[in-house]
């Protein structure tokens, strides 16, 4: 059962997270990480001595500290703070927001204060204070929220911390935000009074302040801080409406229930008006980045359909020739580019540039470039003249029309730049070309046609166009078949390269939300230095953020797949939550210790019955025909109805999928594509044909393998080795050799009650299961196409291969799709402030079936 559980107080130095159980359901511990979990606060309380103490050996004449008088009135001091005055032995009220253990006792206290002198300055409830730190360290930052004389006579203040950048989950990277930002957060703890050591002034500033304005209208301070940082899901949202009478040990001194659209002290001329509060458009735009095939995209486009929200894909971007091919083909209102998206960022500020020239977009500065180049006009012209005058006997070429734009070398001739494809008057489409922009520049009134056509109709997006950037940059560098992977900063590898480049696009376009897809690896390798640096980036960039891991098996698939999703929101706009499993599924795999509160799971002790039972092999592939390993056709017709539930939503046309049970007889997509293996060579298919058809079978079944008793393979003296009829040995020495001989996974049979540890890339059986279990074959394209969740109508091209890497590479639609229902209710300002949520039960089956329909009729 997906769950979890917290260890003890985030505000402790030493404080260890507990490791995570062997063979536990999808838990998480509710550790809060001592990496971006120790709070600039984490050292005051334990202290060795006070400077009182430390006054009195060294003979120092400064007067001790002490409250002020009058002290708050016992009656008011009991309603705020009732834990302090409920006897010495009491421990800590369960449902009070606080960072100590519930375990822990509470001091006990005989009065409360609003006012004490340190050091001969008074400081006052609510200020913001510097607090002693060890030696060596920068003094820590605090709130003070309680002001309080102990049963014992001790005087206390309870402190509510700020972060620097670099004591958050962003460390190392602390240098892409301001070294005078903090950030405020919900960790509080009791300190002796005399570690106060001088007043600040924090000025607290709206998140939607931009740069420009912060460096003219910020009034003089110490720090300023706009964003609450808080620890669960490494989160970063903009501050609640500011109520100083809100510090009581009742509840947090930010509460979850305060309006976060709620005014800050310093105003801003940007009005903060959430996405709930604004008319919406008719279509919500997105631009998939690194979209592959398209099924990020969509997925969160049915998902957010569900919701009610238009979501459409208005551009894509990819790299690989095919997975654009099929994206278009699934996708024919989507304008597919099939280029880098190095490419597309530069020709997105170049397509600007020749908005701004011909005054389709205001602009402050002339775009000098094109006025240099378009105003050569007349000269040439005059040129042309003095040529048809003379006896030069050459062919004129004149456009008849601009067809395309690009940024890069569409010709191959090494020379990257802006192009245009032109037709030429007089010549046919086979004969379109690919020409420089500065060998056009006689061409002003046609490129000012296609420019202005394209404005209109938003060919590209403009700053502001966007509403939503989806996006996976590949992070090759990190991966663990790279031997030469650079730990000590990975950004300087070519292979992680994208990730720069992807934020870029986010800087550039601003769209109102963002949602970054990636391997869990990219918070496990060299000590999550990718993760850490997407998160600074869009911090520094002002967006709120958010990161958490989701396991696809938990959505509704026979596949368990672990992948970081990490949530950008602009700061008028609710933050995306997460939707919380609906499947029972068993964790695989290792999350670091610092990230495990990031998963997305359930609390310890929930009751497991609330949930769908897990998906296997059989509920999502047992329906389609039977085929050999020589399969070659890409269209066939299905055989048998659907079996399961699973089975029915995905054979489900395209145009019913968002209301299936809305009609006693639902339809079923009658045409099955690319229902067609890896068709293996001689020698693989006769190993295949020998492994036995039952649940566990693989290489180690084959005649002439032994297991030891420590589970390694060894070729058995008894038996002579066998050998193909090319020759080869029927057990490969590879299969041996894999991982030191311990492996079951070549040539191994996957079963019908198994789930599927992720589906990958390459269909091969070498080093990996993806046998059918009665079938002599790989798992065909479709089968691994139905593990990652995309429905049966969704059609694929290119080589058999490159349609196997488009599947193995796409973010699981289930999961995409209960993102895409998340983002709707964000945008429709329905989200809640916690970071996780419900999905509606059945999800996404959301609509109730006709209940005269019979199973035969819905079969």
């Amino acid at each position: 059962m997906p769950s979890k559980r917290r260890s003890k107080s985030a505000a402790a130095v030493s404080a260890k997270p507990e490791p995570e159980p062997a063979a536990s359901p999808l838990k998480k511990l509710k550790t809060e990480p001592s990496g971006d979990g120790t709070p600039i606060s984490s050292s005051p309380k334990v202290l060795p001595h006070t400077r009182k103490l430390k006054a009195e050996l060294e003979g120092d004449d400064d007067p001790p500290a002490r409250f002020l008088e009058p002290r708050i009135s016992d009656s008011e001091a009991r309603e705020r703070w009732p834990q302090r005055y409920l006897g010495k032995k009491k421990k800590q009220v369960v449902g009070v927001k606080n960072s100590r253990d519930e375990s822990e006792d509470v001091i006990q206290a005989l009065h409360h204060y609003s006012q004490a002198e340190v050091d001969n300055i008074i400081y006052n409830l609510f200020d913001d204070a510097h607090v002693k730190a060890e030696d060596g360290e920068e003094d820590y930052i605090c709130r003070i929220v309680e002001m309080f004389e102990a049963v014992d006579g001790q005087l206390y203040f309870t402190a509510q911390w700020y972060y620097r950048a670099k004591d958050t989950v962003v460390k190392d990277h602390a240098h892409l935000i301001n070294d005078k930002r903090v950030f405020f957060s919900e960790v509080r703890d009791d300190n002796p009074l005399d570690c106060l050591t001088r007043k600040l002034n924090i000025a607290r500033i709206p998140l939607t302040m931009t740069t420009d304005k912060k460096k003219k209208r910020l009034p003089a301070c110490d720090f300023h801080c706009d964003m609450l940082y808080l620890l669960p899901y490494s989160s970063f949202v903009k501050l609640p409406a500011s109520d100083k009478r809100v510090g009581s040990e009742t509840s947090s001194t930010i509460s979850s229930e305060v309006d976060i659209n709620g005014a800050c002290e310093v105003n801003s001329e940007i009005g903060d008006v959430s996405q709930a509060q604004r008319c919406c458009k008719p279509d919500v735009t997105l631009l998939d980045l690194y979209s592959g095939c398209g099924a990020m995209s969509t997925g969160l486009c049915l998902g957010a359909n569900l919701s009610g929200l238009n979501l459409v894909t208005k551009w894509a971007v990819d790299l690989n020739q095919y997975a654009c091919e099929s994206l278009k083909f699934n996708h024919p209102e989507t304008e597919v580019r099939n280029e880098m998206a190095e490419d597309f960022l530069s020709l997105l500020k170049e397509w600007e540039a020749l908005c701004k020239y011909f005054s389709l977009v205001k602009s402050k500065e002339p775009q000098q470039k094109y006025i240099d180049l378009f105003n050569n006009d007349e000269e040439e012209d005059e040129e042309e003249e003095n040529d048809e005058k003379g006896e030069d006997d050459g062919e004129v070429f004149e456009v008849e029309r601009v067809l395309a734009i690009c940024y890069g070398d569409p010709n191959g001739i090494k020379k990257r730049g802006l192009f245009l494809k032109v037709r030429w008057k007089g010549y046919d489409a086979d004969e379109d070309t690919w020409e420089p922009i500065e060998g056009l520049s006689n061409c002003n009134e046609k490129l000012k046609d296609f420019v202005t056509s394209g404005y209109k109709s938003k060919r590209l997006p403009l700053p502001g166009d966007v509403d939503v950037i989806c996006g996976g940059p590949p992070c090759q560098g990190i991966s663990g078949f790279n031997r030469f992977r650079n730990k000590d900063n990975p950004l300087e590898d070519e292979k992680n390269k994208q990730l720069l480049v992807f934020m870029d696009l986010v800087e550039y376009l601003r769209p109102k939300y963002v949602l970054m897809e990636n391997v869990v690896d990219i918070v496990k390798f060299a000590n999550g230095f990718l993760g850490r640096y997407a998160l600074g980036r869009l911090i520094s960039m002002n967006y709120q953020v958010r990161m958490g891991m989701m396991a696809a098996g938990a959505y509704g698939l026979p596949q368990f797949r672990m992948r970081m999703f990490m949530w950008g929101a602009q700061p008028t706009e609710k933050l995306p939550q997460y939707p919380l499993p609906s499947h029972d599924v068993v964790v695989r795999g290792v999350i670091p210790t610092e990230f495990e509160m990031n998963v997305v799971a359930y609390d310890e002790g929930h009751d497991r019955i609330q949930l769908e039972k897990k998906l296997l092999l059989e509920d999502a592939i047992s329906d389609l025909p039977a085929i050999e390993n020589n399969e070659h056709r890409d269209e066939m017709s299905y055989d048998k109805p659907p079996q399961t539930e699973f089975q029915r939503l995905i054979r489900s046309p395209r145009e019913e999928r968002s209301d299936y049970y809305s009609k006693s007889k639902p339809r079923f997509h009658d045409v099955l594509y690319d229902h067609r293996p890896l068709e293996l060579n001689t020698d693989d298919y006769q190993r295949v044909c020998q492994i036995p058809k039952r649940k566990g079978a693989n290489f180690r079944h084959l005649p002439g393998v032994r297991v030891r008793p420590d589970n390694k393979v060894e070729w058995d003296p008894d038996v002579t080795r066998m050998y193909l009829d090319s020759g080869k040995p029927l057990v490969p020495d590879y299969a041996m050799s894999f991982v030191n001989g311990t492996s079951s996974k070549p040539f191994a049979r996957l079963w019908w009650d198994e789930t599927v540890p992720t589906v990958v890339t390459r269909a091969e059986p070498h080093n990996q299961a993806i046998t059918h279990p009665v079938q002599d074959r790989v798992l065909t394209i479709r089968e691994n196409a139905r593990l990652q969740g995309f429905p049966d109508y969704y059609k694929l091209h290119g080589p058999v291969k490159e349609r196997y890497i488009q599947v193995g590479n796409a973010v699981a639609v289930p999961v995409a799709r209960a993102l895409g229902y998340s983002l709707a209710m964000a945008f429709q300002g329905s989200a809640a402030d916690k970071p996780l949520f419900s999905l509606p039960k059945k999800f996404p089956n959301i609509l109730e079936r006709d209940s005269s329909a019979s199973s035969e009729e819905v079969a």
